[in-house]
């Protein structure tokens, strides 16, 4: 018997785990599917390499798509954590809150409080910042943030090349103007002993707290249903060792599984629409329609080039050589390339004058990323990424049978609406642009996958190679619709203790990579759930 159970101890669920734990009158189970997070995949960054392709799987839920219509009937990849610290224990690092007026959309949809100006103060209290110090950005907070500590060289290029296009340079993509190119920041140690390592939610908020006896985390657990009683969450049923168990929760249950696990979950127990749960057989607890629906996700299209100098990353045998030297550079400094997050430069852009903000964002990777690391380059190269900030196109989670154990059905709908592909165009030829651009040709000598840029060549290029950039939300979307599964604090609507956190509670996908928007989202609930304001007292 716990105060509250918590599912998914990914970015949502360590802050919920440490916020509510620091009350010692409350007793908080968090439970995880993965493992304990802590492994040298997980701390040094360039090991994502390693994790993200799910071959074998590390730390991977390594999902699958259904096959999609808009992709030439190919099924996609959807990498997702299975650790403490979920994904942000195999993401990129980036720290990427998306444009403010995302934030006030989510306000004129029905999500009162959630403008940019109640979720900045949320964002500044997670931040802990080594390099940023203005109103803009926090420095105490728990998430370490830093500037790196050694771009390469060919980085600095990149944003020499967008420059030459006029695309204007921008230090600091959550500082008072998004558009531009620059640098990311990432979620890194920057000193002490941990210098270099990775900053994972789990590394931020859920490690520091695990002394305290008020919280147990359970790892190697697999939640198979939400126990409803009388209209009222009372426990979980999970499997552990081959064997189930159940435990109560005493306030609530709280989901942060994520877009993908938390619907699911929520489907196994009974909560959704009937026609998801009847032909599987499973009772139906709660009709709750939107559970499951309005998925959506960041499309990604990649350009790739081998390299004539070798100062990025190759998995030839003078590139594993650096790659092992490089290791060695890591553990004694904390820098060097195996501290990097590969994508160590971007851009923002709009797609069309007169857009009131960024429509397109540009991830540069020092080396040839292509269909997750599932396809191998051996020479060394370096790749950029092009996506659509604002998809029109939907998708949905649903059920592939009544057992836990199955993976979700997933189908992002990808290009399902023809305005996303026209974008993707746009932002695949102001790509090209940049990387045939001067500054870069010291690097440039071959393009992968290249074709003649007639529209016909690009479309079918971009639906035969295009795939998810790992920023699934809203499918258990927090407003006051029909569709709505929950209140402004992640209550599921009509259900009492109750409740969702994570990324699949956005209404709508923010212009901008996931995590620190996803953590910032736990800290506001949590401040809700303890009566604490952003500046950690009490309201």
């Amino acid at each position: 018997m716990f105060d509250y159970i918590i599912v998914g101890a990914g970015s949502a669920g360590c802050v919920m785990a440490a916020r509510l734990s620091e009350d010692p009158s409350i007793s908080v189970c968090l439970i995880e599917a993965g493992g304990g997070g802590r492994d040298i995949f997980v701390r040094a960054p360039a090991l994502v390499a390693a994790m993200v392709s799910g071959r074998p799987r590390i730390n991977n839920w390594a999902f699958h798509t259904v096959p999609q219509p808009g992709l030439g009937g190919r099924r996609g990849f959807q990498p997702r954590g299975c650790a403490l610290g979920g994904s942000s224990a195999i993401n990129a690092m980036l720290y990427v809150r998306g444009h403010p007026q995302d934030y006030d959309e989510w306000a004129d949809l029905g999500c009162d409080g959630w403008d940019w100006q109640n979720v900045l103060p949320w964002f500044l209290r997670a931040e802990g910042n080594a390099s940023r110090h203005d109103p803009l950005h926090g420095q105490e907070g728990p998430l370490r943030v830093c500037d790196q500590a050694a771009p390469r060289a060919i980085s600095e290029a990149f944003v020499e090349a967008c420059a030459h296009l006029q695309i204007p340079r921008n230090p600091d993509f959550n500082g008072p103007g998004q558009e531009g190119a620059g640098l990311y920041q990432v979620t890194q140690f920057s000193d002490g002993p941990q210098r270099g390592e990775r900053c994972s939610a789990a590394a931020a908020y859920l490690f520091p707290a695990m002394a305290r006896p008020n919280l147990t985390v359970m790892t190697r657990a697999q939640a198979e249903r939400v126990l409803i009683e009388e209209g009222r969450a009372t426990g979980l049923r999970y499997r552990r060792r081959g064997r189930l168990h159940e435990m109560r929760a005493r306030r609530e249950v709280i989901l942060s599984a994520g877009a993908f696990g938390s619907p699911h979950l929520l489907l196994l127990s009974g909560i959704g629409p009937e026609e998801e749960l009847r032909p599987h057989g499973i009772a139906v607890r709660h009709v709750l329609p939107g559970v499951g629906a309005n998925l959506q996700d960041h499309l990604d299209y990649i350009l790739a080039e081998t390299s004539r100098r070798d100062d990025v990353v190759s998995l030839g045998p003078k590139g594993l050589w650096q790659i092992a030297r490089d290791a060695m550079v890591w553990r004694r400094t904390g820098r060097g390339r195996f501290a990097t997050p590969y994508a160590e430069a971007g851009a923002f852009l709009r797609s069309e004058p007169g857009l009131d903000r960024p429509d397109l964002q540009l991830h540069f990777v020092i080396g040839i990323v292509e269909n997750h690391m599932r396809t191998l380059h051996f020479r060394p190269g370096y790749s950029c990424h092009v996506c659509v900030l604002r998809p029109h196109s939907r998708g949905r989670v649903g059920l592939v049978s009544a057992r836990a154990g199955d993976a979700p059905l997933i189908d992002p709908g990808f290009l399902s609406d023809p305005r996303d592909l026209v974008q993707m165009m746009r932002g695949a030829r102001a790509m090209d642009a940049i990387l045939r651009a001067p500054p870069l040709t010291p690097w440039r000598r071959t393009r992968l996958h290249d074709h003649d840029w007639s529209d016909g060549a690009l479309e079918r290029d971009i639906r035969a190679r295009a795939d998810t950039i790992y920023h699934p939300v809203g499918t258990c979307a927090m407003g006051r619709s029909e569709m709505a599964v929950v209140d402004m604090q992640g209550r599921v609507h009509g259900l009492q203790g109750l409740r969702v956190v994570d990324a699949s509670i956005m209404p709508r996908l923010v212009g901008g990579n996931t995590n620190a928007p996803t953590i910032m989202m736990a800290e506001k609930i949590a401040g809700t759930m303890t009566g604490r304001g952003p500046d950690g007292q009490e309201r």
